[in-house]
């Protein structure tokens, strides 16, 4: 039977550190879904057809390169209702420190108590993308600030063009 993971977030760009998560990710899976939440009270920069693009664009050599299939889909569910929806048993968190610790690991006993069968599996970040975050590079951009030590080329590239017009 194949592992299956979904890996959860808003992708809201895609940054260095989502892909950090993902180099590590596809080794513990043979399937990789990248979810992309809609949240009715936000409201993100880049569009939902976007940000499965950018996703899609920026992962898929990872995982290739791991032998891992990739999948990029939208949810607007439960994450664990979107697992399930996927086949998938696993899903991935990343940490950056000790307060995204707190935070997953009650989110992670909620889902288990909602879906035992999804195990939720914590990726910690690597010490160079730790500090990096969708918000702050979000707001750097929007200052005029180079974002390309935090993202991907092609995700900086979408940032100027995003935030130019």
């Amino acid at each position: 039977m194949p592992r299956i993971a979904l890996y959860p977030g808003s992708f809201d760009p895609v940054t260095n550190g989502h892909l950090d998560v993902v180099r590590h990710a596809v080794g513990l899976c043979d399937r990789l879904v990248v979810a992309i939440g809609l949240h009715p009270g936000k409201k993100p920069l880049f569009s939902i057809d976007e940000r499965l693009e950018m996703a899609q664009r920026v992962f898929e050599p990872i995982a290739a390169g791991a032998n891992c299939a990739l999948a990029c889909t939208t949810y607007d569910n439960l994450t664990v209702t979107a697992a399930r929806q996927n086949g998938a048993t696993v899903m991935i968190r990343g940490l950056r420190d000790g307060t995204d610790l707190d935070y997953e690991m009650q989110i992670a006993g909620m889902n288990e108590t909602m879906a035992p069968e999804v195990h939720t599996v914590f990726v910690p970040a690597s010490a160079a993308v730790r500090p990096i975050t969708a918000t702050l590079v979000r707001q750097i951009a929007s200052m005029g600030g180079d974002v390309s030590a935090f993202v991907p080329p092609a995700v900086a590239a979408s940032l100027k063009a995003k935030l130019a017009g």
